[in-house]
């Protein structure tokens, strides 16, 4: 599996996600702009000593993901989507793409892709929505269970 966070903004997320990704046995794809180095100490902190343990990808823009994995099976995760992240049949080497903590992933991006783009069932009245690394946790073990967590 694969994990991608575009225009991560908070080091201790990323931090979570990558301890998340060394116990499930996924890469992280991480797409520029940063908002922090991820050499900041924040950020290895929240990671612990699991950095060594998950292959990390670094992108220099979401166009350069997007146009250098057209054709892998790419899912993404937004408040706007439609789909339940429970409807999708989730395959070894899918991608899940989660946005930045503050805006999400762009808009345009969902629209083109409603069969590809799913959302986690939350009260959208009383949270804007939750916690970035609480949502990769969420649709990565979906995606692990389905497939009787081969870890």
């Amino acid at each position: 599996m694969n994990v991608v966070l575009v225009e991560p903004e908070i080091p201790p997320n990323t931090g979570n996600i990558s301890r998340l990704c060394a116990g499930a046995n996924a890469a992280l794809h991480l797409v520029r702009p940063l908002g922090f180095d991820i050499s900041d100490r924040a950020a290895r902190r929240a990671g612990l000593d699991y950095w060594d343990k998950v292959k990390i990808i670094v992108w220099d823009s979401l166009a350069d993901f997007l146009a250098k994995n057209k054709d892998k099976r790419l899912f993404f995760f937004s408040t706007k989507a439609k789909k339940l992240y429970t409807e999708i049949k989730y395959q070894p080497d899918d991608y899940l793409i989660f946005g930045k903590e503050t805006k999400g992933l762009p808009e345009d991006l969902i629209r083109q892709n409603p069969d590809r783009a799913a959302v986690i069932p939350m009260n959208l009245n009383n949270v804007r929505s939750i916690n970035l690394s609480n949502a990769a946790a969420i649709v990565l073990y979906e995606a692990i269970r389905q497939q009787n967590f081969p870890l």
